[in-house]
């Protein structure tokens, strides 16, 4: 029998990230129904009384549309290998089980890059519409 990497794995090792996986895909799916709202908001703004400013906001939303979409794939796609490393193990193919759960990890880190950089472009449209009410303040 090979020589384990991790010297304990067993089938619960990899169910150590289901609650961090479901926690994720919450705030995910939260992430995605606010920015729905939102999008929804300028499309009906838009419709009644057109404003230059909603087209500006659409490349950044848009970006951010995708980002979610990614994030929450890569979260699913984690989830879906930490089940199948379990199953693995369970069968005693304990070697590739582990890398099935460095996958896993692997998936998980870039659907958490993709948030943080989901986070920093919503920061940005925010600092935009706070500069436009700053400018606004001192017009008046």
């Amino acid at each position: 029998m090979p020589t384990s990497m991790m010297d304990n794995f067993t089938i619960n090792t990899p169910s150590l990230l289901f609650p961090a996986i479901s926690l994720l895909m919450l705030a995910y799916t939260n992430r995605f129904l606010a920015l729905s709202s939102i999008i929804r908001q300028l499309y009906d703004h838009q419709r009644n009384e057109p404003h230059d400013k909603i087209l500006l906001q659409l490349g950044n939303l848009r970006k951010r549309v995708w980002l979610i979409r990614y994030m929450q794939a890569f979260g699913v796609s984690s989830l879906l290998l930490c089940i199948v490393s379990m199953i693995v193990t369970a069968a005693d193919r304990i070697l590739l089980a582990e890398w099935m759960f460095i996958a896993s990890l692997v998936l998980m880190i870039g659907s958490l890059i993709l948030c943080l950089i989901e986070v920093m472009l919503s920061d940005k449209a925010l600092n935009v519409l706070l500069s436009d009410i700053e400018l606004d303040h001192r017009e008046q």
